[in-house]
C-alpha cells in the first residue's frame, strides 16, 4: 500500500492525493519541438504512466477538454478503475461568449469530457484560465453549478493567473476550489490569496511548481534576459543542496509546506519523476530554518517570473 498523503479539498469532502498527476503531456506535443523526451507518448505508454500513478497513490488526475485527446485517453487507460481516482477536467469559454450561448457551451462542452472520459462524473471541473470578468459575469459559473447540482460534477473549480482572478473566486463564494502558479520563487500569493482561500475553507492545487524548469537543473540554461531569475534559481539551489536535497524536491516540499495547498500539479509522462515526485510528498516536512531562507530569496524583477515575459525559445 502506499504513504503517499492525502488532504481534504477545502470544503468539498473530496480527499486528493497530495501529488496530482497532470495530463497534457499525454494529449499534446508539449514543450520543446525536438526534445525526445518531451514529446506526447505513444498511447501504450501512458497508459501504461496513469495505471502507475494509481499503483503508487497518485490518484488525483488533472486534464482539460483543451489537452488535445487526453481525455479520452484517461478513460480508456483507466476508465474501469473509476472509483480508485478523483477526476478533475476544465472547461474553457472564449472571452467573447457570454449570456445563455456562454451557459450552453460549457454544457456541451462537460457533455464531450463526460463522453471522452467514459464517465457519469467529474469530481472537479474548472473554469479553464477563468478572469475577473468572466468571475463577476456569472454565465460560466452558472452552468458548472447547473451540472453539479445535477450531479454531473461534484464540485466547481477556477484555473486562474495572477492574484486578482483568484481573488475574485474566493469572494465569489460558489467555486469550491482554486488552481493558480505558486512556487517557492513567486510566492505573491502567500500575501493574501492562499489566507483567504484557507480562511473560506476553499481548496488550492498549485501548478507550475517548477517554474516550467527553472527550478531544475536547467535554471543554469536560461538567456541573460533572465539573468535575475537564473540567479535566484542559483541561490534556491545552493540552499537545497546544503540541506542535501535536489531543487526539484525543495521545490515541490516547499509548496506542499504551505497550509492552504490541498495538493500540487506534476506534469510528467515519465514513470520514475511520478514516483520521485510523489516520495517527497511523502517526506517530512523542511526544516522551518531552510523554509525561512528560501522565502529571503527576492527578485529584483519579478516580471521575470512569469513564463509569459519570457523570451521565445
Amino acid at each position: 500500500m502506499s504513504t503517499l498523503p492525502t488532504h481534504l479539498l477545502g470544503r468539498t469532502g473530496i480527499s486528493v492525493s497530495r501529488i496530482a498527476l497532470g495530463t497534457v503531456e499525454l494529449g499534446l506535443d508539449y514543450g520543446i519541438a525536438g526534445a525526445g523526451d518531451h514529446r506526447r507518448p505513444d498511447e501504450a505508454a501512458a497508459a501504461k504512466l496513469l495505471n502507475h500513478a494509481l499503483d503508487i497513490g497518485v490518484t488525483f488526475i488533472d486534464t482539460a477538454r483543451m489537452y488535445g485527446e487526453a481525455e479520452a485517453i484517461i478513460g480508456r487507460a483507466i476508465g474501469h478503475r473509476r472509483s480508485e481516482f478523483v477526476l478533475a477536467s476544465k472547461v474553457a469559454t472564449p472571452a467573447a461568449v457570454r449570456g445563455a450561448e456562454a451557459r450552453e457551451h460549457v454544457r456541451r462542452e462537460i457533455e464531450k469530457s463526460l463522453a471522452a472520459l467514459g464517465t457519469d462524473r467529474i469530481d472537479l471541473m474548472y473554469s479553464h484560465s477563468a478572469t475577473v470578468d468572466e468571475i463577476a459575469q456569472g454565465d460560466v459559473y452558472a452552468a458548472l453549478d447547473e451540472a453539479r447540482q445535477a450531479g454531473k460534477v461534484r464540485a466547481v473549480g477556477a484555473s486562474t493567473y495572477g492574484e486578482a482572478a483568484p481573488l475574485a473566486a474566493i469572494e465569489h463564494g460558489g467555486y469550491d476550489c482554486i488552481q493558480v502558479a505558486y512556487n517557492l520563487l513567486d510566492r505573491a500569493l502567500e500575501a493574501a490569496v492562499l489566507p483567504a482561500a484557507k480562511a473560506a475553507n476553499i481548496g488550492v492545487v498549485a501548478r507550475s511548481v517548477l517554474l516550467k524548469g527553472a527550478l531544475t537543473h536547467r535554471y543554469a540554461h536560461l538567456p541573460e534576459v533572465l539573468a535575475d531569475l537564473r540567479a535566484a534559481a542559483g541561490r534556491a539551489q545552493a540552499l537545497a543542496a546544503a540541506a542535501g536535497l535536489s531543487l526539484p524536491e525543495a521545490a515541490y516540499r516547499y509548496v506542499l509546506a504551505h497550509p492552504a495547498l490541498s495538493s500540487a500539479l506534476v506534469g510528467t509522462a515519465r514513470t520514475e519523476e511520478l514516483t520521485e515526485t510523489a516520495g517527497w510528498a511523502a517526506s517530512a516536512p523542511l526544516p522551518a530554518d531552510l523554509l525561512a531562507a528560501l522565502r529571503q530569496i527576492t527578485l529584483a524583477d519579478p516580471r521575470q517570473l512569469s513564463p509569459a515575459n519570457w523570451p521565445d525559445a
